[in-house]
């Protein structure tokens, strides 16, 4: 019995930890939206009024576009903001709620995210051998850490997936602290019946 106390708030503990890391890195990538518009603009204003261009800005917006949508990923998830169909979920109770999203992850979302990986990786090995770079004349070289992306993604999303399991299994398992952030206040706004979730 000790073991086990001392054993839930260790991984409670975990599941911080690793929540941080998404819940830093989301906020810092969302800039790059406000970046992106910014440069586009530039990029506009010297093409229209200077008659000059640059393939490097050009490119910098993909660049940009690409890792807030693929770092951000994870974020979101945390967030709970992906969209969801909430037919049978919205009439849930909170047990209910937590061996969905448990179970969801389990069946799902890691399969999905090591299928990504795995299928990933030579291509991405491949880039980096090479240091691949832009076949645009006056083009970012760095599009293997472009590519280098399509690792980064699933393991930040695995590592919220451990994070939803950690905490789901751990309100299952009657550690009421352990319940997502997200799923407490929608099981408030709701009250006891459940309501809908747009």
């Amino acid at each position: 019995m000790a073991a086990d106390r001392t054993e839930r708030p260790l991984l409670l503990r975990t599941a911080g930890l690793l929540d941080r890391v998404n819940g830093l890195l989301g906020p810092v990538v969302a800039w790059l939206a406000l970046v992106m518009v910014l440069v586009t603009f530039l990029v506009v204003v010297l093409r229209y009024a200077f008659d000059a261009g640059s393939i490097a800005l050009q490119e910098s917006v993909t660049y940009m576009h690409a890792t807030l949508f693929m770092l951000g990923i994870a974020y979101t998830l945390q967030q709970d903001g992906h969209v969801r169909v909430d037919i049978f979920y919205q009439r849930f109770s909170r047990r209910g709620r937590a061996w969905v999203d448990l179970l969801g992850t389990l069946v799902l979302l890691v399969p999905i995210c090591l299928f990504v990986l795995a299928s990933s990786w030579g291509y991405v090995a491949e880039s980096w051998s090479v240091h691949e770079a832009s076949r645009e004349a006056g083009g970012l070289p760095y599009v293997y850490l472009l590519k280098t992306l399509q690792i980064v993604m699933p393991v930040l999303v695995l590592i919220q997936g451990l994070v939803w399991m950690l905490r789901n299994g751990l309100f299952l398992a009657g550690v009421e602290a352990a319940l997502p952030a997200a799923s407490v206040e929608l099981a408030e706004h709701e009250g006891p019946r459940g309501g809908g979730h747009a």
